[in-house]
C-alpha cells in the first residue's frame, strides 16, 4: 500500500501531548503596545450592536467559503488552545493562563492521551489500533415515517441502564435491533468541547473513522498506531495549511509569509498562543456561524422535513449541551450540503455557505446560557479588554499596514455605536479585523492585520514542531488519494472515509 506511506513513526515522536504532559502558557505577539481597556459600558453597548440584523438573507452570504469550515476552524481551535479560567472583570495576565492544549497541530484533542493512557477511547478487539466508534438510535424519516435504523454515525458515549433503543421510532422497530444501553451522553473523546454542537460532533466522528480507515489499510504490527496516527496528523495539518488557511486570509500575506518568514510571531524552543490570535483575530468564526442550516434530508429548510436545522437544535443534541443522545438517525449529517468539492445533493437547492467575516454575529449568538452576559460578542470584547490587547489601529501602525479612518470604523449601525461610544478612533482588536475584512475584502476573507496574525500563528506552530511534515520533511505531499495528485482537502477526507452521506438520498 505504497499509497499510505508517510513517514516512518520514530519510537514516541507522536505521543500525544495533554493534561499532564508540559501545559503551555499563553502570550503576546505584541508585547511592546499598550493594553486597550475601554470601560466596561462602552463594550456592553458595541457587543450589543453587533447582531446579524437577517440572518436568513442571502446578501449575508459569504459565497467564497462553505459552512463546513465554520467548524472545521472550531475543530483547530480546540485543538490547539483551552483556557479554562472565567470570564472576570479584573486584569488577565496571559502568561499566567494555563493553555490545556499543545500549542501544536498534533490532534491531541482526538487522540487523547493515547491507547495505553485512555484505553477507552480506544476498540480493545484492535488492540488498542483503533477508536471505538458509537450508534445512533432509530428515528424517524421524512416519507411515511418509517423507521431509520441505528447506524455506527455517533461519538462512542458513556451509558448506565437498559432500554429497548427502537423506543423513539414512530414506524415499527428494525428487527435486527436488539435492547442496549441508555446513554448518560457525554462522549468517550479526547476534548469534550468536540461534542457542544452537533456539526463539530460529527466532524470529529469523521475523523476518527478516519484514523479507522487508514489501520485497516495498513499491515497489522505493534507500529500499526503510530504510522496511521502520523499520517492522520499529516494529512491534516496539510489541510490546514493548504485547504483551510487560504481560505480565510489574503493570499498575498500568506506567500509572503511562506517566502519570507514570520515578522511578529517570535517563537523560541516550545511555542505558545498568542492573546491577540485566540481572543481576537481567529474569533473571526463567530461572524461565520448560520442562524439556520440546510442539514440533510431530514433537517432543512425545504417543504419535506421533519423540523428546520437551527442552530439551538444543533446544539440539543449533544452530550455536553443538551440530553437527546446516542444521536438519532436522522441527525446524520449531509456534508455535501458543507464542503464543496463534494457531489450536490439532487433536487436540493440550498447549499450552506458561511455568513460573511464582519461585525455581525447571528441572533442565536445573542442569547447564550450561563456568563455574566448573554451575548457572545460582548463576552469577546470584555475578555478581549481583560487581557490587555492593544487597539486594532494600533498593531495595524505597528505592522504598517493602512489604518481604517474614523469615518470607515463608523459606516453601518455597528460602527455607529463604535462612534457613539467613543470606539471609532481606537477601538477594540476583534471587532477592527472584523470591520477590515468587511470594508477591505468585502467580508469574503480577512483583511491585512487579521490575514498576518492568522498566517503567522498557524505556520510558526508548524514550524516550531519538531514533529510536523514542516519541520520533518518539508518536500512531503499528501499520499492518499485526492481530487488533485499531490493534494488533500476535507472534501477529499470525507470522500476517502465514505462518509459524504451515509442517509443517502
Amino acid at each position: 500500500m505504497s499509497v499510505l506511506h508517510g513517514a516512518p513513526p520514530r519510537g514516541g515522536d507522536t505521543v500525544p501531548e495533554g493534561l499532564t504532559f508540559r501545559p503551555g502558557k499563553f502570550g503576546r505577539m505584541f508585547p511592546s503596545l499598550p493594553p486597550f481597556r475601554p470601560p466596561r459600558e462602552q463594550l456592553v453597548a458595541l457587543g450589543r450592536a453587533m447582531r446579524d440584523p437577517n440572518g436568513a438573507d442571502p446578501a449575508g452570504d459569504n459565497l467564497r467559503l462553505p459552512a463546513g469550515y465554520t467548524y472545521l476552524g472550531q475543530f483547530i481551535d480546540h485543538d490547539i488552545t483551552f483556557d479554562v479560567t472565567p470570564l472576570g472583570e479584573a486584569a488577565i495576565d496571559p502568561l499566567a493562563v494555563d493553555n490545556f492544549r499543545s500549542p501544536k497541530l498534533d490532534l491531541d484533542g482526538l487522540y487523547g492521551l493515547g491507547p495505553r493512557a485512555q484505553p477507552y477511547l480506544f476498540s480493545r478487539a484492535s488492540h488498542g489500533a483503533k477508536f471505538l466508534i458509537g450508534r445512533t438510535r432509530p428515528s424517524a424519516d421524512t416519507a411515511a415515517r418509517p423507521c431509520l435504523r441505528a447506524r455506527d454515525n455517533d461519538l462512542p458515549r458513556s451509558a448506565a441502564g437498559d432500554v429497548l433503543i427502537g423506543e423513539s421510532c414512530t414506524g415499527p422497530h428494525d428487527p435486527m435491533e436488539t435492547p442496549g444501553p441508555l446513554s448518560e451522553g457525554l462522549a468517550l473523546i479526547g476534548d469534550p468541547r468536540n461534542d457542544e454542537n452537533l456539526i463539530v460532533a460529527q466532524l470529529h466522528l469523521a475523523f476518527l473513522k478516519f484514523h479507522n480507515k487508514i489501520v485497516d489499510q495498513l499491515p497489522s504490527s505493534a507500529s500499526t498506531f503510530e504510522h496511521a496516527r502520523r499520517l492522520v496528523t499529516w494529512h491534516y495539518q496539510w489541510i490546514v495549511l493548504h485547504d483551510f488557511l487560504p481560505r480565510l486570509v489574503d493570499p498575498a500575506v500568506l506567500g509572503d509569509v511562506l517566502c519570507h518568514g514570520r515578522r511578529f510571531y517570535n517563537v523560541g524552543d516550545y511555542a505558545f498562543i498568542p492573546v491577540e490570535f485566540s481572543v481576537a483575530a481567529y474569533r473571526l468564526g463567530h461572524s461565520m456561524v448560520r442562524q439556520e442550516y440546510s442539514y440533510n434530508r431530514v433537517f432543512n429548510p425545504g417543504p419535506v422535513r421533519l423540523a428546520r436545522a437551527t442552530l439551538d437544535l444543533l446544539f440539543r443534541f449533544t452530550g455536553l449541551s443538551g440530553t437527546d443522545v446516542p444521536v438519532p438517525s436522522n441527525w446524520i449529517i449531509d456534508w455535501r450540503r458543507f464542503f464543496d468539492g463534494l457531489p450536490k445533493p439532487p433536487g436540493v437547492e440550498h447549499f450552506n455557505y458561511s455568513r460573511k467575516i464582519d461585525p455581525f454575529v447571528a441572533a442565536a449568538l445573542h442569547g447564550l446560557p450561563g456568563g455574566a452576559d448573554p451575548s457572545l460578542p460582548v463576552r469577546n470584547l470584555l475578555r478581549g479588554a481583560a487581557l490587555g490587547l492593544p487597539s486594532g489601529q494600533a498593531i495595524a501602525r505597528f505592522m504598517n499596514e493602512p489604518v481604517l479612518s474614523r469615518d470607515r470604523i463608523a459606516a453601518g449601525p455597528d460602527g455607529r455605536e463604535a462612534r457613539a461610544q467613543g470606539l471609532d478612533e481606537e477601538s477594540p482588536l476583534w471587532f477592527y479585523i472584523l470591520k477590515e475584512a468587511q470594508l477591505v475584502a468585502g467580508g469574503e476573507r480577512l483583511g491585512p492585520v487579521g490575514s498576518r496574525i492568522l498566517s503567522e500563528v498557524f505556520v510558526g506552530l508548524l514550524q516550531a514542531d519538531p514533529t510536523s511534515f514542516v519541520s520533518l520533511d518539508p518536500s512531503w505531499h499528501p499520499t492518499l488519494p485526492g481530487a488533485e495528485p499531490g493534494s488533500f482537502t476535507m472534501a477529499d477526507l470525507l470522500t476517502f472515509v465514505d462518509e459524504v452521506n451515509p442517509l443517502g438520498d
